[in-house]
C-alpha cells in the first residue's frame, strides 16, 4: 500500500527539513560583508586615537551614534518591508550605503569624515539587517528557525574571523597604511552586494507562516498601512522580552573598547589589533549554530540566562586581567555571549510575533537596542576617559546582573500565568 507523503510541518515527522538555500546565500553574503567590516573596524578606534588624536570620550560618543543609527534604521526598514511585503529592495538600498562608505573612510583624514563614513556604514547595515532577518524567518521551516539563524550567524562570524586575518596580512603588506587597508576592505563588500543583486531571489510568498498564538493574525494578501496600533499586536511575551533586552544592552559596549584596552593596557601592537576581533568572533561563531540547534528543542529563556552569565564572567576576567593572555580569554567569553544572546533574542522574536509583523517585531528590538547602545557606549567612553578601561567592564558586569534578575522575574511571571490559564 502506498504511504502518504510526510507533512513537513508535522511535528511527528522523524526527519527535519534541510535549511533552505536562501539562508545559505544570505549567510555567505554576511560572511563577505563582515570580512570587510572587521578589516576596517579593527583599526578604526586606534586610528582615531593615535593618528587623529580623538579622545576616548569622543570615540565612545562616535561608537554610540554609529550603533544607534544602525539600530534605529532597523525599526523603519522592518516596518517598511512588512508594508511592501518584499524584503530584497530594502536590502539592496542598505547594502549600497555600506559599500559606498568604504571609499569615504579610505579617503578620510579628519574626524568629520570618519564620522560620516561610520554613520553611513551603520545606516546601511541597519536598513538591510531587519528585512534580511525577516527573510530568513519567511523561508525557514518552523522546526529549523533556530538552526537557520544559527547557521546564518555562524557564517557571518566566520567572515568576521577571517576579516581579522586579512586585516593583519593587509597591514603587514602595506606597512601599516590605514587608508590602503580600508581600500582593500572594499573588495569583499562589492562582491557581497553583487551576490544580493544577482543571486538572492525574493520569496514569492511566505511559505512557513508562524502565527503567534498570543496574537493570532492571518497573513493578508495585500499591503497593510504602517500604524502604531500594530505594536500592541506584537504580544505581551514580546514586550516582556524587550524589557530584558533594554537592560541587557546597557551592559554591551562596542568591541572598540576591547581593542583599546588591549592596546593601551597591554601594549598590543597596532598591526595585531584584529586578533581581538578574531578571538571575539571565534567565540561568537563557535556558540551560534550549536545554540540554535539545541535551543530548538529546549526552553530558549534558559539559554538567554546562560548568555547573560557569560557576559558577567567576561567582564570579571577583562576587569581583573593582569596579562594579555588572560584578557584573550575574556574576549573569547565576550564573543560566546554574543553568539548565545543574539541568536536567542532573534529566535524568540521570530516564533513569538505574528508572521505578518515579523519585520516590525525585529525593528522594535533594534530600536530598543539603539537607545541602550547609545547610552552604553557614551557612558563607557566617559568612564574609560576618566577612570580607565577596566572600570568599564566592572560597570558592564553590574548592569548585566540586573538584566539577569529581570529575566528571572519574567520567567517566574510567565510560569505562574501559564499555570493559571491551564488551571
Amino acid at each position: 500500500m502506498r504511504q502518504p507523503p510526510v507533512d513537513p510541518n508535522n511535528t511527528s515527522a522523524k526527519t527535519l527539513q534541510p535549511i533552505p538555500q536562501t539562508v545559505w546565500t544570505l549567510g555567505w553574503m554576511m560572511f563577505l560583508i563582515n570580512l570587510s567590516y572587521v578589516m576596517i573596524y579593527s583599526f578604526s578606534g586606534i586610528y582615531l586615537k593615535t593618528l587623529l588624536g580623538v579622545s576616548l570620550g569622543l570615540i565612545g560618543l562616535l561608537e554610540g551614534l554609529a550603533e544607534a543609527s544602525s539600530f534605529a534604521m532597523k525599526l523603519l526598514s522592518g516596518m517598511f518591508s512588512d508594508y511592501l511585503r518584499r524584503r530584497k529592495p530594502v536590502m539592496v538600498f542598505g547594502y549600497m550605503l555600506s559599500v559606498f562608505s568604504r571609499p569615504i573612510l579610505a579617503m578620510s583624514s579628519s574626524f568629520a569624515l570618519v564620522l560620516t563614513a561610520r554613520i553611513m556604514e551603520r545606516l546601511g547595515n541597519g536598513i538591510q539587517a531587519t528585512p534580511r532577518d525577516a527573510m530568513v524567518a519567511d523561508v525557514a521551516p518552523p522546526k529549523r528557525i533556530g538552526a537557520s539563524y544559527g547557521l546564518k550567524r555562524s557564517l557571518a562570524t566566520a567572515g568576521s574571523f577571517f576579516g581579522g586575518v586579512c586585516g593583519i596580512l593587509a597591514m603587514i603588506a602595506t606597512g601599516d597604511n590605514y587608508q590602503m587597508v580600508f581600500w582593500i576592505a572594499s573588495i569583499p563588500a562589492v562582491i557581497a552586494f553583487s551576490i544580493l543583486l544577482f543571486v538572492v531571489k525574493e520569496p514569492k510568498k511566505f511559505d512557513h507562516p508562524a502565527v503567534s498564538a498570543e496574537a493570532p493574525m492571518p497573513a493578508p494578501k495585500r499591503r497593510q498601512r504602517i500604524k502604531l496600533s500594530q505594536f500592541p499586536l506584537l504580544g505581551q511575551s514580546f514586550w516582556l522580552l524587550m524589557a530584558v533586552n533594554a537592560i541587557f544592552m546597557l551592559s554591551r559596549m562596542g568591541e572598540t573598547f576591547l581593542i583599546l584596552h588591549a592596546h593601551t593596557t597591554f601594549e598590543l601592537k597596532i598591526t595585531y589589533a584584529p586578533v581581538i576581533m578574531m578571538l571575539f568572533n571565534a567565540g561568537w561563531c563557535a556558540a551560534s549554530y550549536p545554540v540554535g540547534v539545541v535551543a530548538d528543542r529546549m526552553n530558549r529563556y534558559w539559554f538567554l540566562a546562560i548568555g547573560i552569565i557569560f557576559i558577567v564572567l567576561a567582564d570579571l576576567i577583562l576587569a581583573s586581567a593582569t596579562s594579555l593572555g588572560i584578557m584573550f580569554i575574556g574576549v573569547a567569553f565576550w564573543g560566546i555571549q554574543y553568539g548565545i544572546t543574539q541568536n536567542i533574542f532573534i529566535s524568540l522574536i521570530a516564533e513569538t510575533v505574528p508572521e505578518d509583523l515579523r519585520g516590525t517585531g525585529f525593528g522594535c528590538y533594534y530600536i530598543i537596542s539603539a537607545i541602550s547602545a547609545l547610552a552604553c557606549d557614551t557612558c563607557a567612553g566617559s568612564i574609560a576617559h576618566h577612570y580607565g578601561e577596566a572600570r568599564v567592564f566592572i560597570a558592564s558586569g553590574i548592569v548585566a546582573l540586573m538584566s539577569l534578575l529581570a529575566l528571572i522575574l519574567i520567567m517566574g511571571y510567565k510560569k505562574r500565568t501559564n499555570f493559571s490559564k491551564s488551571y
